[in-house]
């Protein structure tokens, strides 16, 4: 699995971290697991064309000391679709993107 890892984090950024993806992000089925949905502009054309498949996110998952981004892209209404791929390279930089805003904004006082 391509991941983007952020580690070494300490207990009150991670709780900050929760907060921020809270409020930014959908929560998934478990805990600490949350849903970044990928604009529907940098889809690709089979994902775009999947509707019944979306919306197409990438997982988020918050350890007690590290925050993983995973890159797979997936719809959310199917495990198993031609549609589910590693993000291209648009959307991992959105990923990055979010991951690098996450961190100035939700710990710019750590």
């Amino acid at each position: 699995m391509k991941q983007y890892v952020i580690d070494e984090l300490q207990p009150g950024e991670i709780a900050k971290i929760v907060a921020y993806l809270e409020n930014h992000c959908d929560q998934g089925g478990l805990q600490n697991i949350f849903w970044l949905e990928i604009p529907r502009d940098i889809l690709t054309a089979v994902q775009a064309g999947h509707d019944s498949c979306g919306p197409h996110c990438s997982a988020v998952e918050v350890h007690s000391d590290k925050v993983v981004f995973e890159l797979l892209v997936r719809g959310r209404k199917r495990i198993r679709c031609e549609c589910v791929g590693y993000a291209t390279r648009p959307q991992r930089d959105f990923i990055i993107d979010f991951a690098d805003n996450l961190f100035y904004t939700a710990l710019s006082d750590a």
